[in-house]
C-alpha cells in the first residue's frame, strides 16, 4: 500500500503536489494507495496503470471532486462524509463514499458507479449521460438527496433507496429533474412534486431486475447489507422519466400561440391592463435600436488604469503613452509634471513603484517601465504662471508633501512661501536617503524647478506656536506638513542607549561623519532599516546586523545590497532587552553589538499648533476635516496625519493643495476625486506579444507594450470588428477624437467590448430606451 500523509505538522501539502505525487506513483507501477488527505481536491483521476493494472485508492478527509474523471479500472473508498462533486465527470471508475456527499454528486457522470452511504446534496445527478458505445453510469444514494436533483439529465440510472427519510416531504428535494431528457430515476419513499414533462411510473419486472442485480454489490461496498431485506420490497419503489418528444409534442400542440396568447389573454381583463403597453408588435430576435438587449458605450478615460490606480500620486502613465504615440514626447513628458514637481528623485529613485506592480503588462511579461519613465521628465522645464492671483499661501515644512503641496498652489499662481528648520529644502530626500540611492545633483535639479515656479523657499526657520500664529496671520491660507522626525521605539529596557536611526542619516548625509560602532545593530528591516544599515557600513561599521518581528519590508534590491556588504537580517525577532553588549528577545536569544539603531517608524512633532482641543488627534497624527483641514483656513498634508511613502505624500500635497486654493478662491468644489479602477476582465491582452525583460528598449519604447487600459488607444478595432459597421470615428477640430455606435445599426451583439483591448467599450443592459418607449406611449 503506498501511504501518502498530506499534512505534517502545521505543514499541508497543497492539491497540485499531491496529485503530482500520485501521477509519479502510477506512473512507477503502483496500483494501491492509502491517501490521508487535509482537504485537497481532484483525488483518484483521471489516471491509468501503465500496465493497465487496476487502481485502489482509500481516502480519508478528501476535499472537493473526489474521483473527478475517474476512469475505468479505477476504485476509490471514502470512509466518512465527503464534500461537494464526488464522481464529477466520472468516466468509468467505481466511487464509494459510507457517509454523506455534498451538493452535486453524480455531476456530469458518464460512466462508472458512484455509491453514497448518506445522503447526497443539492443538485446531485445533475447532467448525467449515457454514451451508447459505453455502459450507462450509476448513482446510487442510501438516503435522500436535496433539491434540483437530477437536474437536466440526460442518460444513466439514479437510485435513491430513502432510507432514514421519513422526516422529508421528499427524498427527491424540492423541484427534481428539472429540464431532464434521459435516463432514469429510481426512488424509494415520499415526492413532493416534479415537472408536467416527467412521468411517474410504476417498476417493470426489467427495473426489479436491474436493482434486485445490483443491490447486493452497493449495500456491501457501504456497509450495509443488514439493510437487503428491508430495500426488497418493490412495492415501495417508483421511477420517474421524462417525455418522449412525441408526447412532448402533443402536449405543446395544445398550448395557444403566443400572439394568441398576448391579444386575448394577457392584457384583457388582466391584472395589469390598466397600466401594460403593448403595441403587438412581434420583435425578430436580432434587433436594432430600442428593444436591443445591451447597449454599447464608449467610456474612454472614465476610469484608471491598474497603473494610476496603484499610483498614490495619481500620474496616469497611459495618459503619457497616448501622447507618445500621437508624436506628443515633449507633452508626454511635461504631462508628469502636472502631477508631482519630482519625477525623477521620487519615481524615478526611490519610489516602490507600485505603479509597476499593478500594470496589467506585468500579467503578460514584465511591467512597463513606468518608473524609469520619470527621467524623461527629471530636468524638464516648466513656465511658471503668468496670471498671478495674488492669494498668499504658506506651506510650513519643506519635504515632499509640503513641496508637493507648494507646487501645485504655485503653478495656479498663487505666492507661496515654504518654511523649514532645515538647511536645505528637501525633506528626507535631502537629509536621510542615502546619496547613493538618490542623485544629489538630481534633487537639486528639481528643487530649483520648483523655486523657478515662484515658491520662495524660507530656510532654517523653526516655527514655534508664536512664528505659527504669526504665519497664518500673513497667509490666506497655511498647508501644515512637517512630517515625521520623532523616532518611534517601544518601551524596552535599556532604550536609553539606542541611537535614533533618522537623526544618523541626517548627520551622514549632511556631512558630519557621526561614528559607529565596529558591530552594528538595526532594530527595523523597512526600507528605512536598510538605510540606516548602509549608512553604518560606510560610516565604518565592521558588521551589521538588521532584526525586525516579521518578515523584512524593504525592496529586495536594498536587502541584496546590505546582504553583499556581510549584513545580516535576522526574523522574527522580539526585542525585550539591550545592553551595552547586545540585544536580548522574548526566548533568551542575544544578538552581540557595540550599538543599536532604531528604525521602525516615525511621528510627527506638532508642539508649534494649539494644544486645546481644538485639533482633533489619534495618538501623535491629526485627524483632518473632509477638506483635509484642521483649523479654518489650516490644511494638512504627509506624514502628519499619517506615516506614508514618499509617494503618498505627494497625493496627500495634491489633496491639501486642492482644498487650500478653494479655500482662498473662495469656490465650491467637489470632493477631491476618488478613483475608480478599469475591470480588468474587459482588458483583451492576448493582442499583445509576450516579450523578454532582456529585450526591453528604453522606458519610452514601451509605447506598443503598454496597454493603455481604460484609455482609448486609437487602434480603430471595435470599428474594424463591427459586423453591423455601426461604430464610426469621430475627428474634432481641437485634435481629439472619439467613437460612436449608431444606434439604427447597432444590435447590441457585444463584439466591440471584446475586441477592444483597452476595455473601452461597456455594455449595459438596455432598459432605459424601453422605459422611454413605454412613457411616450402612455
Amino acid at each position: 500500500m503506498f501511504t501518502i500523509d498530506t499534512l505534517v505538522g502545521h505543514e499541508r501539502m497543497s492539491t497540485q503536489d499531491l496529485l503530482l505525487a500520485i501521477g509519479q506513483a502510477v506512473a512507477q507501477g503502483e496500483t494501491e494507495f492509502e491517501i490521508h488527505a487535509s482537504g485537497q481536491h481532484d483525488i483518484g483521476g483521471p489516471l491509468w496503470h501503465p500496465e493497465g493494472k487496476k487502481l485502489f485508492f482509500h481516502v480519508t478527509n478528501a476535499g472537493q471532486r473526489v474521483g473527478c474523471m475517474c476512469l475505468d479500472n479505477t476504485e476509490i473508498v471514502v470512509d466518512e462524509s465527503s464534500s461537494a462533486d464526488v464522481g464529477w465527470l466520472n468516466a468509468g471508475g467505481k466511487i464509494t463514499v459510507r457517509g454523506d456527499a455534498g451538493d452535486t454528486a453524480g455531476h456530469c457522470s458518464a460512466g462508472g458507479k458512484i455509491y453514497i452511504g448518506g445522503r447526497a446534496g443539492t443538485r446531485s445527478g445533475s447532467l448525467m449521460k449515457h454514451d451508447p458505445l459505453y455502459e450507462e453510469p450509476q448513482l446510487w444514494v442510501l438516503k435522500n438527496v436535496g433539491s434540483f436533483s437530477f437536474e437536466f439529465m440526460g442518460g444513466g440510472k439514479a437510485v435513491v433507496c430513502g432510507v432514514d427519510s421519513e422526516e422529508f416531504a421528499s427524498v427527491l428535494g424540492e423541484r427534481p429533474c428539472v429540464g431532464m431528457v434521459g435516463g432514469t430515476v429510481y426512488f424509494r419513499g415520499k415526492i413532493d412534486g416534479y415537472p408536467a414533462d416527467i412521468r411517474l411510473k410504476d417498476l417493470t419486472d426489467e427495473d426489479i431486475a436491474f436493482l434486485d442485480n445490483n443491490m447486493d454489490e452497493f449495500l456491501e461496498s457501504i456497509g450495509r447489507t443488514e439493510l437487503r431485506s428491508e430495500l426488497s420490497d418493490w412495492q415501495q419503489w417508483h421511477k420517474l422519466e421524462p417525455l418522449t418528444f412525441a408526447e412532448k409534442q402533443a402536449i405543446a400542440d395544445k398550448q395557444p400561440d403566443i400572439k394568441s396568447f398576448r391579444q386575448n389573454e394577457w392584457i384583457k381583463d388582466g391584472m395589469f391592463s390598466d397600466v401594460a403597453v403593448d403595441d403587438f408588435a412581434v420583435n425578430p430576435t436580432v434587433v436594432t435600436g430600442t428593444y436591443r438587449q445591451r447597449v454599447p458605450y464608449w467610456e474612454n478615460a472614465k476610469f484608471a488604469a491598474p497603473c494610476e490606480f496603484s499610483c498614490p500620486s495619481n500620474i496616469p502613465t497611459q495618459k503619457r503613452y497616448n501622447l507618445i504615440r500621437q508624436g506628443k514626447l515633449e507633452d508626454a513628458i511635461k504631462l508628469v509634471l502636472e502631477y508631482t514637481p519630482f519625477p525623477g528623485s521620487v519615481c524615478g529613485s526611490v519610489c516602490p513603484n507600485p505603479c509597476m506592480e499593478g500594470c496589467t503588462r506585468g500579467g503578460i511579461d514584465e511591467a512597463v517601465q513606468i518608473g524609469q519613465l520619470g527621467y524623461l521628465s527629471a530636468f524638464t522645464k516648466v513656465d511658471a504662471p503668468k496670471v498671478k492671483t495674488g492669494k498668499k499661501i504658506a506651506v510650513i515644512g519643506g519635504g515632499v508633501a509640503g513641496l508637493s503641496a507648494a507646487w501645485q498652489l504655485a503653478r495656479k499662481g498663487h505666492d507661496v512661501t515654504v518654511y523649514d528648520d532645515d538647511k536645505h529644502m528637501g525633506g528626507k530626500l535631502e537629509q536621510v536617503i542615502p546619496r547613493a540611492r538618490l542623485s544629489h545633483e538630481l534633487l537639486q535639479s528639481e528643487l530649483k524647478r520648483i523655486e523657478d515656479m515662484g515658491v520662495k523657499f524660507v530656510p532654517e526657520c523653526k516655527v514655534d506656536a508664536d512664528k505659527f500664529a504669526q504665519i497664518k496671520n500673513d497667509a490666506d491660507a497655511v498647508v501644515v506638513a512637517t512630517g515625521g522626525h520623532k523616532s518611534r521605539f517601544f518601551n524596552w529596557e535599556g532604550k536609553e542607549k539606542l541611537v535614533m536611526g533618522l537623526q544618523f542619516l541626517k548627520a551622514v548625509n549632511r556631512g558630519d561623519n557621526p561614528k559607529v560602532g565596529k558591530h552594528v545593530i538595526v532594530i527595523g528591516c523597512g526600507n528605512a532599516g536598510m538605510d540606516t544599515a548602509r549608512g553604518a557600513y560606510d560610516m565604518g561599521a565592521e558588521t551589521v546586523t538588521c532584526i525586525d518581528v516579521q518578515k523584512p519590508a524593504a525592496f529586495d534590491e536594498e536587502i541584496e545590497y546590505i546582504e553583499s556588504r556581510g549584513g545580516k537580517l535576522v526574523w522574527p525577532f522580539m526585542t525585550t532587552k539591550i545592553t551595552d553588549e547586545g540585544i536580548y528577545d522574548d526566548k533568551g536569544r542575544f544578538i552581540p553589538g557595540d550599538m543599536v539603531m532604531v528604525s521602525i517608524g516615525e511621528a510627527p512633532i506638532l508642539d508649534y499648533l494649539p494644544q486645546d482641543d481644538s485639533i482633533k488627534k489619534f495618538r501623535d497624527w491629526v485627524v483632518p476635516n473632509k477638506d483635509n483641514s484642521i483649523l479654518d483656513g489650516v490644511f494638512v498634508a504627509g506624514d502628519v496625519i499619517k506615516p506614508g511613502r514618499l509617494t503618498d505624500a505627494i497625493g496627500s500635497g495634491q489633496k491639501a493643495a486642492y482644498y487650500a486654493d478653494a479655500y482662498v478662491m473662495n469656490k465650491e468644489v467637489a470632493a477631491f476625486p476618488e478613483k475608480q479602477q478599469v475591470n480588468k476582465d474587459t482588458l483583451a491582452k492576448a493582442y499583445f506579444d509576450k516579450c523578454h525583460h532582456c529585450n526591453l528598449g528604453e522606458p519610452a519604447d514601451d509605447v506598443n507594450r503598454c496597454i493603455s487600459c481604460g484609455t482609448c488607444r486609437d487602434c480603430e478595432t471595435c470599428m474594424q470588428s463591427c459586423p453591423e459597421k455601426a461604430i464610426t470615428r469621430i475627428q474634432h477640430l481641437d485634435g481629439s477624437f472619439e467613437y460612436v455606435s449608431d444606434a439604427k445599426k447597432c444590435i447590441g451583439c457585444g463584439i466591440c467590448a471584446g475586441v477592444c483591448p483597452c476595455g473601452i467599450w461597456t455594455l449595459k443592459n438596455n432598459p432605459e430606451e424601453i422605459k422611454m418607449y413605454r412613457t411616450k406611449a402612455e
